[in-house]
């Protein structure tokens, strides 16, 4: 706590503002924006590593947090007082850092994936930034961010190298997706079955139920993307500029909008709250962003002339 406490002597507003800027790096929703960017848009071999590397990663965090049950900073020490615009996003227990993870995991795979010195460089930054403003904000321990970071950089590394010798072929898909399947299974199965003691935080295992089944359902969703992309039919990330563009931006507009949009709909047939529509309700948003969506990719392909490699 006592690096913590530093942080904390040199607050100032300024500095709140811009730090809680930065650790939107490591948000969720950019994990999403910029995944189904690479997959859609740029090469499907990044994007399915991008995705991969970030689908096993949040099982990793999310096992451990619920599994270790650390809390946050200032419940550790109630003399501690953290940025008060960072409480809201929070949320759950504290060890590892999900966003210092989402970060490294992504950025650091940017790294890997592009080879322009300016853009390593910046990524680079942001794998550093993004841990830093965690701990600056009050919300993780250096413990937090460093085991996350060291998980994110291994993880990243190790399914770079896999995609690297054999590609996005089904002599490595089929096993990372089965691996995955084990996972998902035997995470869903233990925080719906697993006797955790009585002083357990309700919500914490309410968010980890929730996680475990947005998960399910996304990589129920993934599986269909890429059989269907292998075996049936094969979509092209190439485009004019503004194909890509409008591609892109549209495409994105009705992901989110099942994904978000669709949720009061899904609260009224099955109840608020209900496990099984949230796992319909992500498999239904990534069969669209992985096999409903590329069958327009040919018309958006022939929008503004020369095509984008």
């Amino acid at each position: 706590m006592s690096f913590l406490y530093l942080l904390e002597s040199v607050r100032n507003p300024f500095l709140d503002t811009v730090i809680q800027l930065i650790t939107h790096l490591g948000s969720e929703m950019l994990f999403i924006v910029v995944g189904i960017f690479m997959l859609w848009c740029m090469d499907k071999k990044q994007g399915y590593f991008i995705l991969l590397t970030g689908f096993f990663g949040v099982y990793l965090n999310q096992f451990l947090k619920i599994t270790c049950r650390i809390p946050r900073p200032w419940m550790l020490d109630p003399e501690f007082t953290i940025v008060e615009s960072a409480r809201a996003e929070a949320t759950g227990y504290s060890f590892p850092s999900g966003h210092t993870q989402t970060a490294v995991g992504l950025f650091g795979g940017l790294t890997l994936c592009r080879r322009e010195k300016w853009f390593r460089i910046l990524c680079i930054a942001i794998c550093v930034l993004v841990p830093f403003s965690r701990m600056y904000l009050g919300v993780h321990t250096p413990l937090d961010v460093g085991v996350a970071t060291v998980m994110a950089v291994a993880l990243a590394l190790g399914m770079w190298y896999l995609f690297s010798k054999v590609g996005y072929t089904r002599r490595l898909m089929f096993p990372l997706l089965g691996v995955l399947s084990a996972l998902a299974v035997a995470f869903l199965l233990y925080v719906l079955l697993w006797q955790f003691p009585a002083d357990i935080d309700t919500a914490n295992l309410t968010s980890a139920r929730e996680n475990a089944c947005t998960l399910f359902g996304a990589l129920l969703g993934l599986w269909v993307t890429y059989l269907f992309d292998e075996y049936v039919c094969p979509f092209d990330t190439k485009a004019p500029i503004l194909g890509q563009i409008l591609k892109f931006s549209l495409g994105f507009v009705v992901v989110l909008g099942i994904m978000e949009g669709s949720k009061p709909l899904f609260n009224l047939i099955f109840g608020e709250g209900d496990l099984l529509a949230r796992v319909i309700r992500y498999f239904l948003t990534v069969l669209f962003a992985g096999v409903v969506w590329p069958l327009t990719f040919k018309f958006f392909g022939k929008i503004g002339g020369t095509r984008h490699e």
